[in-house]
């Protein structure tokens, strides 16, 4: 079995590079998911010709902007425009329905009056622990991030292939545990070499990287002092459209 992933959106909050924020999409076997939905993930994926009805499920690793955002967008175009009729899978982090009904009225006051018209399911996945979205199996792991954004870092298994996906979040041991003999680790790397709170930066990456255990790793979420040395380090570095099989 082989998976197709494409890093719609390869940035960071700031538009580092021109590049749109983060957007990992997957194609399985039986479902197309994405791995965060970032503000401007819609736009990155009308310029790369995807259709955001696609779109069987959405796994968020936490509630900043730049990884959830774009769901709003998402859900609002959905209803008025796109006309979407497949369900949709919306998984992530506590509080997550909660959470994005009141970012979604911030963005659109008045949108809580909206009704979809397609199956709309949220899933506030445990953390720790399998949880069964459609047919994946993904196990979240605390992440140290900013606590109000109910940080994780996923680990998803499609059939028998594992992708692992770091989200925002200094190093622990709990993050260690996405990785181990994962096919793909998709991991941040925000700066090349000052240390920033909340994140990861190189150095850290290559000190932990035999603890990550990943049978291949690709480095995304890059501030601009990180990508001025992409071509510097031995690790693949996403970029917008980039597609990789596994």
């Amino acid at each position: 079995m082989t998976l197709s992933v494409r890093f719609v959106g390869s940035g960071d909050s700031f538009g580092s590079g021109g590049r749109f924020q983060t957007c990992i999409l997957v194609d399985g076997p039986g479902s197309r998911f994405a791995m965060d939905f970032g503000t401007s993930s819609l736009i990155a994926l009308a310029q790369q010709g995807i259709e955001h009805n696609t779109i069987d499920a959405i796994l968020l690793t936490h509630l900043h902007a730049d990884h959830c955002g774009g769901v709003p967008f998402l859900l609002l175009d959905a209803m008025l425009s796109a006309k979407r009729a497949r369900p949709l899978t919306i998984a992530g982090p506590r509080d997550l329905r909660a959470r994005m009904s009141e970012l979604a009225e911030a963005l659109f006051p008045g949108m809580h009056v909206m009704t979809p018209t397609f199956p709309l399911e949220y899933v506030e996945l445990e953390v720790g622990q399998p949880n069964r979205v459609l047919d994946l199996v993904v196990t979240p792991q605390a992440a140290r991030h900013t606590p109000q954004t109910n940080p994780t870092a996923l680990r998803v298994q499609v059939g028998d292939k594992v992708i692992a996906y770091t989200g925002d979040g200094e190093w622990t041991e709990d993050l260690a545990k996405i990785g181990r003999d994962a096919d793909l680790l998709i991991a941040e790397c925000y700066y090349y070499a000052k240390p920033v709170k909340w994140h990861l930066n190189y150095p850290a990456l290559t000190e932990h990287m035999k603890d990550f255990g990943a049978k291949r790793v690709i480095l995304t979420h890059m501030s601009r002092e990180m990508l001025a040395h992409v071509d510097d380090v031995p690790e693949q570095c996403a970029r917008d459209g980039m597609v990789v099989e596994v």
